[in-house]
């Protein structure tokens, strides 16, 4: 596969370009007019560093690659021009003033960190840009554009929401943790961040309903090196299942919860097991743990999903993170979205990107409308884009849930305990 024309444009190099650009009263100038001939340049800020961030970058490239192969959008090749924001809402927040006022992208996609994501989406704003999150999840980032749609009708958000990640959770607990494994509660284990509130609040509404008794909620900050004392206090209340809220903590809590034989399941949400990377980072301690993801490398959620993680995994060396997916189909979106506008006007762009119908590789992909609830926010459903839910076995992603595309059935390390086992116990 051809290499995607791509400029590296790291916040410390290119300092003899800033010595020519403008000053600050250049921050709100608009980009100039594109020529037919002029490139579609989409700005991609992202975590390097992190699991889900890499996966920004590598499927933005992707993506473009395979527009730019069948001829570009309107004879226009897309680039991607990208930029490491070091974990860093600052550095963000300059790499995307950057990126409209030097590199003149007509649009932005960036971070799996919703506290990125929230201090990107005021400069959308300021600067007329479209932004698109691929991963981060915090309800406020829709909520913003419920409130003052005028303003943030550029930023949109390319992942599903808190709240919706917690209610497709609910329903697999119901379907299988509940009905098919006879689980009863749970302890909810967090951590302490922007999108895991209205994560948790939710699941505190939903998990009930589905049919597990939350007994406890506990939430760390994810700079928790040692969950030892943490997983002493959660075995020690018995709940069946451990519901998690996981992504910024690392491999940490599932290394300890492997090395510390928690008799205790863990299902839920943890976003770095969403990359066949994480058997390695974990060294295998992920072995039976369950998690949410929107698109895994051998379900075919759509005609695009299988052969877009092969091509990933072929460049890579490894499947994609969640985010590697969403990505991709990010890219696709804004470049057909300039297409069609005609023009890299950002309000005719984000015209055009409400109108967003796109088949990617996690499903249907439309946004909910300005009267919605989460105005700009993924649609959630059965026609839309709804997850599935893996477990680690032997190194591999099994998809346990939804049953039309299950390839596995669950499968538990030896030191868990299920509840006909304590019932035997007793």
């Amino acid at each position: 596969m051809k290499k995607t024309a791509t400029a590296r444009l790291g916040l410390g190099q290119g300092r003899a370009a800033l010595l020519g650009a403008l000053g600050a009263s250049a921050l709100l100038l608009s980009p100039p007019a594109a020529r037919a001939a002029d490139p579609i340049r989409i700005g991609v800020i992202a975590e390097n560093s992190a699991i889900s961030g890499i996966a920004i970058t590598n499927g933005a490239m992707i993506a473009a690659d395979e527009i730019n192969a069948a001829g570009g959008i309107n004879g226009r090749k897309v680039e991607i021009v990208d930029y490491d924001d070091h974990n860093s809402a600052t550095d963000a927040v300059r790499a995307f003033q950057r990126a409209v006022n030097q590199d003149h992208v007509v649009a932005v996609i960036g971070s799996y960190m919703s506290e990125v994501a929230l201090a990107l989406e005021p400069w959308a704003a300021r600067l007329h840009t479209p932004y698109i999150t691929p991963g981060a999840a915090s309800n406020e980032i829709t909520r913003h554009v419920k409130e003052d749609y005028a303003h943030n009708k550029y930023t949109f958000h390319g992942y599903l929401t808190s709240t919706a990640i917690a209610d497709a959770n609910c329903d697999f607990t119901h379907d299988f943790l509940v009905e098919k494994l006879g689980m009863k509660t749970t302890v909810m284990l967090s951590e302490d961040a922007a999108w895991t509130k209205p994560l948790d609040e939710e699941s505190q509404r939903c998990l009930p309903k589905a049919g597990l008794s939350v007994l406890d909620s506990v939430r760390v900050s994810p700079d928790t090196t040692d969950f030892t004392p943490i997983f002493n206090k959660i075995e020690g209340q018995h709940p069946d299942v451990i519901t998690t809220g996981i992504s910024h903590v690392g491999v940490q809590p599932t290394v300890q919860w492997h090395s510390e034989q928690v008799p205790v399941p863990m299902s839920g949400i943890s976003s770095q097991a969403t990359s066949t990377s994480f058997w390695r980072d974990t060294n295998g301690a992920t072995e039976g743990v369950i998690a949410q993801v929107v698109a895994t490398p051998d379900v075919a959620i759509t005609a695009k999903t299988i052969p877009y993680a092969a091509a990933y995994l072929k460049r890579f060396g490894v499947t994609p993170a969640y985010t590697g997916y969403t990505t991709d189909d990010d890219v696709h979106i804004i470049a057909e979205a300039v297409g069609r506008a005609g023009a890299d006007d950002a309000d005719k762009i984000v015209a055009e990107m409400e109108k967003t119908d796109y088949v990617g590789t996690i499903g249907r992909i439309a946004f909910y409308g300005q009267d919605s609830e989460f105005p700009h926010g993924l649609k959630y459903g059965a026609d839309f884009v709804s997850g599935l839910m893996i477990q680690w076995q032997d190194g591999k992603q099994v998809t346990v849930w939804p049953a039309r595309v299950a390839n596995g059935a669950l499968k538990f390390p030896g030191f868990i305990k299920l509840p006909t086992q304590h019932a035997s116990a007793q």
